[in-house]
């Protein structure tokens, strides 16, 4: 009996969806052909799981919140008419407050135009956001875009000052709970910029928040010139298809109503209930063989396409803060996750690649291919009617898009020689309907990966555990300038935590106070040690 070629794994497993040319290759992973009917028990739960999820039950039992991310492409599937109507009425309102705004319906004065958008945001309120821009982004659109998306000063500052008219600037700030301090900050440094250009902040800026968020409350008695909801039951990870994507995608002219089909395409495709012919399913299965189950091995996104670029970094947070969980759902510690990773072909072959080949075989690959070489997003400007790179050899009989196959094919198959195994995703072309329906893939995928190995991929104990430390930093900062102000002398860390009564706390003490006077906040007297150092006040 002849053995089976990888053609012929190819041809078996295979899924392809001939209405977008969509498809999925798993034929590299090294799973016998029983696998999928030996996880089908666990996938039925999943999928069984997943159909709750989306009739609207309570998914998020720490917070008392459903997820409702599917709903956002499907307003007819929320459990609520109420819901149902929110959704249309808020996707209504971002297209007639774009349009507006395009014609200088709405314009900071009278006869002028808002030219540029810049988001102020964190965590998915931006990765979305700007992956997204990235992906989608062309020249020609009627608005242009910059990001907050830290509380970095250096970093803001250099934003503001590469804003081509601050005067023609909407900014959007985007927190659910209006509370994230990086987010404020951004919101604040914001605010400051246009009174220092002499300019009236409110005309400017939009919020998109909880209804009575801090938030919120702030665009009220300030006279904000727009608000959008944000829903408790959406996740800033899988928020990118409520107002926190689509209201910027809107703004730049980008046809949403397209992203939305996609996406619900993708979900029509993953609702099968047959694990073979259901995408998301499928790569929740490669995940767990890939990392027996335990996120064992890491997950390296490599897209071949640069506009999708940043889908790695928007990945990292929707498979990395869904499933890093430390408790399972019935509280056994399990320390669950998957590391991602990744940049973009063919930059990959001078980077990592060679670890990847040869260095510990610590992960899996997930590769996005992209078959036509050009987008319908990039338009043929003007002065440059006959470019396009795409086209034109760059040997004979071989354009720059043959090469980035050919690494790519080149790097798969280089890897799996090594036994490195890989997935690829295959979509014809960048534009709004694949964006759409990458995200919903993988959002998916998260969601039956996490019912296979029993974790709530739907909450953030972690994350909160970080901001209530950050707090709690502050805290003692504000003890640290108080110690210091009423010594009235040179002081040590270690003086400093006596003082205060938190000697535990020397070493945040020292970080504090060398911050400090790296600012020209507190004066410091240099020791032969660091740690010896001496502040005082300025």
């Amino acid at each position: 009996m002849r053995a089976r070629s990888l053609w012929d794994k190819f041809k078996e497993r295979l899924f392809f969806d001939s209405a977008t040319g969509f498809s999925l290759d798993t034929s590299r992973l090294n799973y016998d052909e029983s696998y999928i009917a030996k996880m089908e028990q666990k996938m039925q739960a999943a999928f069984e799981a997943m159909s709750r999820l989306e009739a609207g039950e309570i998914a998020n039992p720490d917070e008392g919140r459903m997820v409702g991310h599917y709903w956002l492409r499907a307003p007819q599937r929320a459990p609520s008419p109420e819901i149902s109507s929110e959704i249309t009425s808020t996707l209504a309102r971002i297209k007639r407050f774009a349009a507006q705004v395009h014609s200088g319906a709405i314009a900071p004065q009278p006869g002028e135009k808002f030219t540029h958008i810049l988001l102020v945001g964190i965590g998915g309120s931006a990765l979305g956001p700007q992956f997204a821009n990235q992906a989608l982004g062309t020249p020609r659109d009627p608005m242009s875009i910059s990001f907050f998306d830290n509380t970095d000063p250096d970093g803001m500052a250099k934003v503001v000052l590469s804003i081509p008219k601050l005067e023609e600037t909407l900014v959007i700030v985007i927190s659910k709970s209006g509370g994230t301090k990086e987010t404020r900050n951004g919101q604040l440094v914001a605010k400051s910029a246009f009174e220092a250009a002499g300019l009236d902040f409110r005309k400017h800026f939009v919020a998109v928040t909880g209804e009575g968020s801090e938030l919120d409350k702030t665009a009220v008695s300030e006279g904000w010139l727009e608000r959008f909801p944000m829903w408790d039951w959406i996740g800033g990870r899988t928020s990118e298809f409520s107002a926190v994507g689509l209201l910027a995608l809107a703004l730049q002219g980008v046809d949403v109503d397209r992203v939305l089909k996609g996406a619900a395409h993708m979900d029509g495709l993953t609702r099968s209930r047959e694990s073979a012919k259901n995408p998301a399913a499928l790569l929740a299965l490669a995940w767990f063989h890939c990392g027996c189950g335990k996120g064992m091995k890491d997950m390296v996104v490599l897209p071949y396409k640069d506009r999708l670029e940043l889908f790695s970094r928007y990945l990292q947070q929707l498979v990395m803060e869904s499933l890093g969980k430390e408790l399972d759902l019935d509280g056994k510690v399990v320390n669950q996750g998957i590391a991602v990773y990744g940049n973009k072909g063919s930059t990959d072959q001078h980077a990592y690649v060679q670890q990847l080949r040869e260095g510990l075989n610590n992960f899996f690959a997930v590769f996005i291919e992209v078959l036509r070489d050009r987008s319908e997003r990039t338009p043929q400007l003007g002065r440059l009617k006959g470019f396009a790179p795409e086209a034109f050899s760059v040997e004979p009989g071989f354009t720059s898009g043959d090469y980035l196959l050919g690494f790519r094919l080149g790097t798969r198959s280089a890897l799996y020689e090594k036994g490195r195994e890989s997935v690829t995703v295959t979509v014809t072309e960048v534009n709004e309907e694949s964006v759409g329906m990458l995200i919903a893939l993988f959002e998916r995928a998260v969601g039956l990966y996490a019912s296979l190995i029993n974790i709530n991929a739907y909450h953030q104990p972690g994350v909160e555990a970080g901001k209530k430390a950050a707090a709690a930093v502050l805290q003692i900062q504000g003890q640290v300038e108080t110690c210091l102000r009423q010594a009235g002398k040179p002081m040590s860390a270690d003086e400093i935590a006596q003082v205060i009564g938190d000697t535990d706390s020397a070493e945040t003490i020292f970080a504090i106070a060398r911050h400090l006077a790296a600012n020209g906040r507190v004066e410091v007297r240099r020791a032969e040690r660091p740690c010896d150092d001496l502040f005082s006040v300025a």
